[in-house]
């Protein structure tokens, strides 16, 4: 049985605010360690006997991120198709199921979130051999969560009866997310399990099921793949079709209305890092119950989350809460209530602010920027630029810039003219020329640019020529 892990890269993570933005979601970021979530969950499926390499699917504006962290850990996915927009993960899985069923009609399909956290992976990978037995007669399997505590944020899947192979059930019904009376209920009855969002079944049966249940997805995300292209190392799912496809999650569109779904009990250490409490539980904790990362300074403290990015933060005699500074933005909230963080990011759109799309530091394929300072008619902002990284040839309708090259060689194109920065040299680049910044050396290039002009806004950007294929 060849089983293809597919890694759902998708989503904003609004609930980690100001950590995580619609720019750079949680997923990519490095929640637990050093390494990001989705560079975590790679690394999980590597080297397993039976796995082959991860399809993953992501939207367009994450696909250079996503590309570039897998490649950062060595691992080469199988394909990275590009949602053109988000419509949840019935279509999403529909998407991977279709691209595979093409390529392997027998191929079984091991679907997991980038954002999850498993502590116990020998005993994830039991539960996968468990559940392969039933999905090869057909069965769509999930991974029930044994619970550890009367959990309210998550649903529910009650089991039934023996589904004819060791540790797999039939799935009696799924349950939203209870009330605490419930969920304590829950605990004691012995036969609910968290809702985990991971399956495992066959391509061909997911989607048979689909055709049946939902045929409105089946036949948008079979168009969507078939007249699908290649966009650099990417596939591209066909826009209008895709675009056109109803909106549903896996759950709601098929799971819970299949004959065929089976629960598999896992006790495998998981967590959805759905919030600051959740990730407060997964992390390790100094000797009053507190996790920390960053420059933190804590006394009299306990049982509280302190994370700094960018400068120390100091706590004093407080217990129960969670603290995290970023560059532009700190959150201070008691753990009982971080799941009104998602208000704090609803607030923010309605006033058309933009510290919940993107941090002070914005990636680029070519390398980074981020903003320094900020005033009427100029901004300053600190600009790498990887080896071989080259900028599209653009022009802008409102702004002048300067370049001052701070280390590494900078190749310059203004106009007809192209030259060669090294270290403290500088170039200007007047308002409506044509322009572009490359990197040909071996080493990041760094240099600060001062815009200047009536309008500095990011739209200000005619591209000419990308080689990142981007419009």
């Amino acid at each position: 049985m060849k089983i293809y892990p597919v890694i759902l890269s998708g989503g904003a993570g609004t609930r980690l605010w100001p950590l995580s933005r619609a720019v750079l979601p949680k997923q990519l970021l490095p929640v637990m360690g050093e390494q990001t979530m989705l560079q975590d969950t790679a690394l999980r499926l590597a080297g397993r006997p039976g796995l082959m390499q991860p399809l993953v699917v992501c939207g367009n504006d994450h696909r250079f991120l996503v590309a570039e962290q897998l490649r950062d850990i060595g691992i080469t996915p199988l394909a990275i198709l590009l949602e053109p927009v988000g419509r949840n993960t019935a279509p999403a899985v529909a998407a991977a199921a279709h691209y595979l069923a093409a390529r392997d009609p027998e191929a079984v399909m091991l679907v997991l979130p980038a954002d999850h956290v498993i502590n116990d992976v020998d005993a994830f990978y039991q539960a996968i051999s468990h559940a392969a037995v039933p999905v090869a007669s057909g069965a769509l399997a999930t991974f029930g969560i044994v619970p550890t505590s009367p959990e309210t944020g998550y649903g529910y899947i009650r089991s039934g009866a023996p589904a004819g192979a060791a540790q797999c059930y039939k799935v009696d019904r799924f349950v939203e997310k209870p009330d605490r009376e419930t969920a304590e209920g829950f605990v004691a009855a012995g036969n609910y399990y968290w809702n985990s969002g991971m399956f495992l079944f066959r391509a061909a049966s997911y989607l048979e099921e689909l055709r049946t249940l939902q045929p409105a997805i089946a036949a948008a995300t079979e168009q969507a793949v078939q007249q699908g292209y290649s966009d650099l190392d990417f596939c591209r799912l066909q826009e209008a079709a895709f675009t056109d496809c109803p909106s549903d999650s896996i759950d709601y569109a098929v799971m819970e209305h299949t004959q065929h779904a089976i629960v598999v009990p896992a006790d495998i250490g998981w967590s959805d890092v759905g919030s600051w409490s959740a990730l407060w539980e997964v992390q390790a904790k100094d000797e009053r119950g507190n996790a920390t990362r960053g420059d933190v300074f804590l006394d009299g403290v306990s049982n509280s989350l302190v994370r700094a990015e960018s400068r120390i933060v100091a706590v004093v005699g407080v217990q129960d809460l969670v603290v995290v500074e970023t560059a532009d933005a700190v959150l201070v909230a008691h753990k009982d209530q971080v799941q009104r963080v998602k208000d704090v990011v609803q607030h923010l759109k309605s006033q058309s602010r933009t510290e919940h799309l993107h941090h002070t530091k914005v990636y680029r394929p070519w390398g980074c920027y981020e903003g320094i300072d900020v005033g009427d008619r100029f901004q300053v902002k600190r600009i790498t630029v990887n080896p071989g990284g080259k900028l599209s040839l653009q022009m802008h309708h409102h702004r002048a810039e300067h370049w001052i090259v701070v280390s590494g060689t900078a190749r310059v194109t203004c106009g007809d003219a192209v030259t060669l920065l090294t270290e403290n040299e500088s170039t200007y680049i007047p308002i409506g020329a044509t322009h572009r910044l490359e990197n040909p050396g071996k080493l990041p290039l760094h240099l600060i640019e001062v815009q200047s002009g009536s309008y500095l806004g990011e739209d200000d950007i005619v591209r000419i020529e990308d080689v990142y294929q981007r419009t």
